[in-house]
């Protein structure tokens, strides 16, 4: 391939370009460094792992960081198709089973097999591949490597080479550019460095709980277990406002940059699992379905997955309570009724105030609320000590984890890149992007704006949402785009070759207007375009 700019304007070149030469060396230079991890894997004795460490991470970074810059900066600013649906690995093509099949291997192993990656049990030093990340460990933490902090360091890796590649490829949309070094700093500090400072400060007499300062409840929802609790409040002033402020995040900080910025200001600018989407996913965006049943799909199971933390955090506290108010200033009976009490209230706003906005939607926060209530009124009939439903709660937290933080959000989330696009998890189960959504979709200033004279049709904006939303069909009648799955990653506007798409934050009224646009012929259309 010519290190010459290719001019070419077109959308959907019919030549799809094959790797170049550059691109191949950069591809060895990478698997260079990725072998040496597999050598690590199989046990392979190494004179000083903080030094082949150190080259095999350096190695897989520099392989991206070449390979980007011959992909992108050998060819005009400006997204074209270049045959995303020609390549196997970004077309479900037998290299996207391959990856999918290995990236869902390595998360089965991570969570349920430790043991194989060299994990030390009963006070054994570790081996393998874990024990080829304790120089690193044990610099940040003073701590040995667990399998956690080789996948932490991994995942960093991926966020800031793959974020590199990120920003080339759209770096005609300033946007972009700033959200993705957004990501690439919280992910850096917030939710690698950071933890592993704060496990450095323990002592026999000081313990500070593990804490991922960005990570907000649910995504968190071990944090209000007793064990943690009490972490929290032995660390003192310290451990205490740690846990206001994540009660806070809750009931206060989220809401107030949902309402100012839609739930991109987290999905798309802080979350971890947003980063590793837009950053390592980004080549398989354009996988993720925007059929009908999907959207049906997606509905329900999200906000069934929040209906199961909502109930499981509740019951998880419920059961470290006491009866006696002289000994509790929170009784059990106390704490349920604030539950149910703050949903209600929720629930009779939302049915007040929104309930034309959201329509059919009506009906199924409806059946979510009553269904919440219902099992509230299980866990005090049926909570029996330390049992909820006659299980423990120990097991229906553990449930969750299983279920849901690990083989949802890990296994398939993740793995699953190749084959549903790069954010199932976001989209049909983060518990977390339900809440944010739901708030969006009430009160945000958040919208997407459309200039449906502009459109052309060309179906780039549906083809690149990663959320399965189909775009183009609110441009094509110039309607607002305001749903609740939308993270604001404004990939939509940045490939649409007539700048119909805008990411605008404006006041509310005429915000959600589907009835007025498809019946034109209902409404005074100069008055409605007055308004707006």
């Amino acid at each position: 391939m010519s290190n010459k700019i290719d001019h070419s304007m077109s959308l959907a070149s019919p030549n799809v370009k094959g790797v170049s030469s550059k691109q191949k060396i950069a591809l060895a230079i990478g698997l260079v460094g990725l072998f040496v991890l597999a050598l690590a894997l199989f046990n392979t004795n190494f004179p000083n792992q903080g030094v082949f460490l150190a080259i095999s991470l350096g190695l897989i970074t520099v392989g991206t960081v070449l390979f980007a810059n011959d992909a992108y900066l050998t060819k005009l600013e400006g997204i074209k198709n270049d045959g995303v649906w020609f390549k196997s690995i970004s077309s479900r093509g037998v290299l996207g089973w391959l990856t999918g099949v290995g990236l869902t291997a390595f998360y089965v192993v991570l969570y349920f097999y430790a043991d194989l990656l060299g994990l030390g049990t009963n006070g054994e030093a570790n081996t393998g591949l874990v024990a080829l990340f304790d120089p690193l460990s044990r610099i940040l933490s003073g701590n040995p490597a667990s399998q956690w902090f080789v996948y932490g360091t991994l995942y960093t890796i991926a966020i800031i080479a793959f974020g590199y590649k990120f920003i080339l490829k759209y770096r005609h949309n300033r946007y972009q550019q700033i959200r993705t070094v957004s990501v690439m700093f919280f992910q850096l500090g917030f939710a690698f460095l950071i933890p592993e400072f704060m496990a450095r400060l323990n002592s026999e007499t000081f313990k500070l709980p593990y804490y991922d300062l960005k990570n907000v409840w649910p995504l968190n929802y071990y944090n209000f277990e007793q064990y943690r609790i009490d972490e929290f409040i032995n660390a003192g002033n310290i451990g205490l406002a740690l846990l206001i402020f994540g009660i806070a995040s809750i009931f206060i900080i989220t809401p107030i940059l949902t309402y100012k910025f839609g739930k991109r200001w987290y999905c798309s600018w802080v979350c971890g699992c947003g980063g590793l989407a837009e950053t390592a996913g980004d080549s398989f965006r354009q996988l993720s379905s925007k059929k009908l049943s999907a959207w049906k799909l997606e509905r329900w199971l999200i906000h069934t997955v929040l209906v199961f933390a909502v109930v499981m955090t509740t019951a998880v506290v419920y059961t470290y309570l006491g009866y006696d108010p002289n000994k509790y200033w929170l009784t059990k009976d106390v704490f349920l009724m604030s539950v149910a009490g703050f949903l209600t209230l929720v629930f009779v706003g939302v049915m007040v105030f929104k309930r034309k906005e959201l329509g059919k939607d009506a009906k199924y926060g409806a059946i979510g609320y009553f269904a919440v209530i219902i099992l509230l009124i299980g866990i005090h009939v049926f909570g029996d000590g330390g049992k909820i439903f006659f299980l423990k709660a120990e097991t229906l937290r553990s449930s969750y984890g299983f279920l849901i933080g690990s083989i949802f959000s890990g296994v398939i989330g993740t793995g699953f890149y190749p084959i549903l696009g790069n954010r199932a998890w976001c989209r049909f189960g983060c518990p977390m992007a339900a809440i944010l959504g739901f708030q969006q979709r009430l009160f945000s200033k958040f919208r997407i704006t459309t200039n449906g004279g502009q459109c052309i049709s060309c179906g780039n904006c549906s083809t690149y949402c990663e959320m399965g939303i189909d775009v183009r069909s609110y441009a094509q009648k110039g309607e607002n785009i305001v749903r609740s799955s939308c993270v604001g990653c404004g990939i939509c506007s940045a490939v649409c070759p007539r700048g119909v798409l805008k990411l605008e934050n404006d006041k509310l009224d005429g915000r959600i207007s589907s009835n007025e646009i498809l019946l034109g012929n209902d409404v005074d259309l100069m008055d409605y375009v007055n308004k707006k």
